[in-house]
């Protein structure tokens, strides 16, 4: 079975909208997009370069594909990133998108998502890794799909935006198993979900 792993750049208040530009998401009249900008390193970058490495596939929300399909695939070859986010297999949960999609390698998901997404997981293969799709992320916590979650938690404050967990009446027992600290001060946090006499006790 392959598994599912979400892979998202948070602030310390869990908000996870427009880290990398100004203009990247400006819903609900965000105004402090690019708050992740001032922060990357090298260990950083590894981390995130091996998490994409090991995965088998990416899977992504309308918006997120949108917005790295206007821009991965005119970066050049020596980008750390070009190679792997261009020639991975993408899936894409959309219900306004069509076939075909424009970014290489990339194929929409049919029916509900989270349906779609349970399949995937039934497949054998390696790891399918999310990246930012603050929705699709919902749906599949809420299906139980989340198989692991590593989450860069920045040394910023924004105080609104949308965050990765807004369901206030959502419980989920997580179980650390590994952290990394950059030397911009980001956390690079690992969990899975806690076995069953873990959630429990809570």
């Amino acid at each position: 079975m392959s598994r599912i792993v979400v892979n998202s750049y948070l602030t310390l208040d869990g908000v996870m909208q427009a880290p990398s530009h100004p203009d990247e998401d400006r819903r609900d009249g965000f105004q402090r997009g690019g708050w992740a900008s001032p922060f990357p390193d090298s260990v950083m970058a590894a981390a995130m370069a091996e998490g994409i490495a090991n995965g088998e596939a990416l899977l992504l929300g309308r918006r997120t594909y949108e917005q790295f399909a206007s821009f991965w695939p005119d970066q050049p070859a020596d980008n750390p990133y070009s190679e792997v986010l261009n020639n991975r297999r993408k899936y894409v949960a959309s219900r306004t998108l069509r076939e075909p999609l424009s970014w290489r390698n990339s194929r929409l998901l049919e029916g509900d998502a989270a349906g779609a997404v349970s399949r995937l997981k039934e497949q054998p293969g390696k790891d399918v890794v999310v990246l930012g799709s603050g929705e699709l992320v919902e749906a599949l916590m809420r299906r139980n799909l989340v198989d692991e979650y590593v989450l860069l938690i920045h040394p910023v404050i924004v105080g609104a935006g949308r965050r990765l967990f807004t369901d206030p009446g959502a419980f989920a027992a997580l179980r650390l198993v590994d952290t990394k600290t950059t030397t911009t001060g980001v956390v690079i946090a690992t969990y899975l979900p806690a076995e069953p006499a873990d959630a429990e006790c809570r």
